[in-house]
């Protein structure tokens, strides 16, 4: 079987990316899946180390050859990634918004992948050629977040929820099969899409890893050469999150002026991630203005896109991981924080308090008295801050790299099972 795979593979994706990497980690090293032909369908590739290699391995552009793709990546050149995120948000919000009941087909990708021998396509995240092209699929859906948190300007400002909507929702109701990253994802797309023909058996959890690319263990020389290299202090709390109203970097902001405030606990918070586009920009701004009325501007670091070589040591060195987003049902960030002995301060909402067990500080995301408290508490209790990191190894120890490649690797082999039958159904049937 020849399988293509449409992964994420610049890092201004985020979660997506990393989970596009792991994906291809899992795959490579699977021995059962030796056999079948993978092919890379990118036009941009961060980092070409990362990618596996081999006979059965190929990379072929994202779409075929146009006079449109050839600008488009000439005008990524020029103005960069996030300079041309910027450029197609400004395009998209200028086309007409799509009916999630009726659906665009995309013959010309439909033709070219035929050609290529393609049997079975994997999108590590949602995209709408999987439904568009009509060649069978197992997608990833990570949230549906447009329909749980409309509120958002990310989630529903300038049609984005009808456009997410087409999206997931046609994504979901055509897959072979849905990775959900736990019971909850699952729970949540039969709860949305069941009515539209989705099914239990459709949907298979598949929960996150940490980032393969972040090392096992940090030496300390390391983590101090990291912190040198960065500017930063010998303490501090760390986020690694784009700058999204829902990643809730405001309450945190208040937060630390609070206690800085009533305590007199000046506590520095190292971010990176971008603020590419105009929402995010705005968002940025206004955190900017936060930091100033509060007083706290000296405490924020913001090292922008933080290198790979580097993360995993800017983990090892903090205090804690400050993630009280809105958005769930898990987060990747928990798993690469415990990996470190990096205690944890999230979100108590459905599904990220499954994820995170007892090996967290859970706090409601909308209480800046509650982020605080939890941030004093690993700050200032040494003893139940190092019992928060010891519950995060031990949590993390639990689901491995082994057992993400076991529960794919089965997925695939059943997708390609279900395949064979409707080919003998359709042969049969002539």
């Amino acid at each position: 079987m020849r399988i293509g795979i449409f992964p994420v593979l610049n890092r201004s994706g985020g979660g997506t990316y990393q989970y596009s990497l792991t994906l291809l980690q899992a795959i490579s090293g699977s021995p059962e899946l030796r056999e079948h032909q993978f092919v890379i369908f990118a036009d941009d590739i961060d980092q070409p180390e990362l990618m596996p290699s081999g006979s059965q391995w190929s990379i072929r552009p994202a779409k075929p050859f146009s006079i449109k793709r050839a600008a488009k990546a000439v005008l990524r050149r020029i103005v960069g990634e996030e300079g041309l995120f910027g450029i197609w948000e400004r395009y998209r919000n200028q086309l007409p918004v799509p009916d999630p009941n009726s659906i665009s087909r995309n013959a010309q990708m439909r033709a070219w992948l035929l050609d290529l021998g393609i049997d079975l396509i994997i999108y590590p995240s949602a995209n709408p050629l999987s439904f568009e092209v009509g060649i069978p699929y197992i997608i990833a859906i990570h949230d549906l977040m447009h329909l749980q948190h409309p509120e958002f300007p990310e989630n529903s400002q300038n049609d984005e929820l009808q456009w997410r909507e087409y999206i997931f929702r046609n994504g979901s109701r055509y897959a072979t099969f849905i990775l959900a990253d736990s019971e909850t994802g699952k729970e949540d797309i039969l709860h949305f899409y069941g009515e539209y023909g989705v099914t239990a058996d459709q949907v298979k959890v598949l929960p996150f890893l940490p980032a393969s690319y972040l090392p096992a263990e940090i030496p300390e020389n390391e983590i101090d050469e990291v912190k040198k290299k960065h500017n930063l202090p010998e303490r501090y709390l760390f986020y690694p999150a784009q700058f999204w109203p829902h990643k809730n970097h405001a309450r945190i902001y208040n937060a630390l002026g609070n206690l800085k405030e009533q305590l007199n606990l000046e506590i520095p918070l190292v971010l990176c991630g971008s603020f590419a586009g105009q929402l995010r920009k705005e968002t940025y701004e206004e955190l900017n203005r936060i930091a100033d009325q509060r007083g706290i501007s000296n405490q924020i670091i913001y090292l922008g896109y933080l290198p790979e070589g580097d993360m995993g040591a800017v983990y090892a060195g903090a205090a804690a991981l400050v993630m009280p987003t809105f958005h769930g049902p898990t987060n990747i960030p928990v798993l690469e924080a415990w990996v470190y002995g990096c205690p944890v301060i999230t979100s108590n909402v459905r599904g990220i308090r499954d994820q995170a067990g007892d090996a967290a500080v859970l706090v409601d995301p909308s209480s800046v008295d509650e982020i605080a408290e939890g941030i004093r508490k690993l700050w200032t209790d040494y003893e139940f801050s190092k019992d928060m990191a010891n519950r995060g190894r031990k949590r993390i120890s639990l689901y491995t790299l082994k057992d993400f490649q076991k529960r794919l690797t089965a997925i695939i082999l059943e997708a390609k099972e279900i395949i064979g039958e409707s080919r003998e159904r359709n042969l049969a049937g002539r």
